[in-house]
């Protein structure tokens, strides 16, 4: 079964910068679109950033030019780049990936529309 483990979350104050990563592990052969997401307390789960399996990024318009997405496809990580950090960026971030094709512990071939991580906390104090 594929996992998103997620890492980098933390505290920093206004202005900081913090990388988060998300690892999927499994017999992956194959992701569709990777991202992140993320929850402030009250508020609805927002995108935040998602980028194709072609490297094709796409930012919601509060982040742009302060959050960089990447990924490793070899290495199934996608990783989320956050400068000039603002107290409203706080909220738990999850990572999203779409379009997972994987084998089982039989090695049938399994597809799954969207996988979520755990999340990762992200506080931004002013």
């Amino acid at each position: 079964q594929v996992q998103l483990v997620e890492s980098g979350g933390g505290l920093v104050q206004a202005g900081g910068s913090l990388r988060l990563s998300c690892a999927a592990s499994g017999s992956i052969f194959s992701i569709n679109a990777m991202g992140w997401y993320r929850q402030a307390p009250g508020k609805q789960r927002e995108l935040v950033a998602l980028i194709t399996a072609g490297g094709a990024p796409n930012y919601q318009d509060s982040v742009k030019g302060r959050f960089a997405i990447s990924r490793d496809n070899a290495k199934n990580t996608v990783y989320l780049q956050m400068n000039s950090l603002k107290p409203e960026d706080t909220a738990v971030y999850y990572c999203n990936a779409q379009g997972v094709l994987s084998a089982d512990l039989s090695g049938r071939g399994r597809y799954e529309s969207a996988l979520w991580g755990q999340g990762t906390p992200v506080t931004v104090s002013s």
